[in-house]
């Protein structure tokens, strides 16, 4: 559960996060917003990147600020890119292989976690095929099993459909659907994809000028007359 107090984000006199407040409780959440509404700040602020001038953040009841990046990612925290991070020369399996180098141990063996992940992904075929031999499907599905190694808690999707036609998105909604009961994690997604939010987020936060607009059950927060002028165009 991802908890916001009064959070502020500030660049120069520019405030990116305005004292935003918000409690995510569901198993896959959404964040949305038009273009710089603050959800890549609230993303890098959760991972680490930026700092907060003020305010509390708790997950799971954790105190979050005072944590560095890499104890945030050794408690549990998995980010995907916009642009993914896949490494060209290095094979699926050992891009997936390599995160566990800077996670907690799982009791589990490497080999079958990766394997684990890889099965779930849909990535058992192309295991042993280069990064740089791999379609944007595929590649897209190797973030989301980074993200799923070594005893993940709370995984932030950046867009992780971009890209994609409307089949590879049916198969993407699936595995984002099934993450908790899969490995216990909550998911974040944000996304612009109106469609792949609804059909996958119980709770969705919609995000203006750095401010919370309007948080809620998905179905209803997409109707609100407030969100369609913001975010929506109507």
């Amino acid at each position: 559960m991802i908890e916001l107090h009064d959070v502020t984000v500030q660049f120069g006199g520019l405030k990116a996060i305005d004292t935003l407040s918000a409690r995510l409780e569901a198993p896959v959440c959404g964040l949305i917003g038009p273009n710089g509404a603050g959800k890549t700040t609230l993303v890098n602020l959760l991972s680490g990147l930026v700092p907060a001038r003020s305010g509390q953040i708790r997950i799971d009841g954790t105190d979050w600020l005072p944590l560095s990046a890499l104890q945030r990612v050794r408690w549990g925290l998995r980010r995907s890119f916009q642009t993914e991070q896949v490494v060209e020369d290095l094979t699926v399996w050992d891009n997936v292989r390599a995160v566990l180098d800077h996670v907690p141990d799982t009791g589990r063996s490497a080999d079958q976690d990766v394997a684990a992940v890889l099965a779930y992904a849909g990535l058992d075929e192309v295991a042993t095929c280069l990064g740089r031999e791999i379609d944007l499907f595929h590649r897209r599905m190797v973030e989301l099993a980074k993200a799923l190694v070594g005893r993940p808690r709370l995984l932030l999707l950046d867009e992780p459909g971009a890209g994609l036609d409307e089949r590879e998105s049916a198969r993407l909604r699936e595995a984002i659907l099934g993450v908790h009961d899969f490995r216990g994690a909550q998911v974040l997604l944000i996304d612009h994809d109106v469609d792949l939010i609804a059909a996958t987020c119980a709770q969705t936060l919609v995000m203006d000028f750095g401010r919370h607009l309007k948080l809620g059950p998905t179905a209803e927060v997409l109707v609100d007359p407030d969100v369609r002028r913001a975010y929506l165009g109507s």
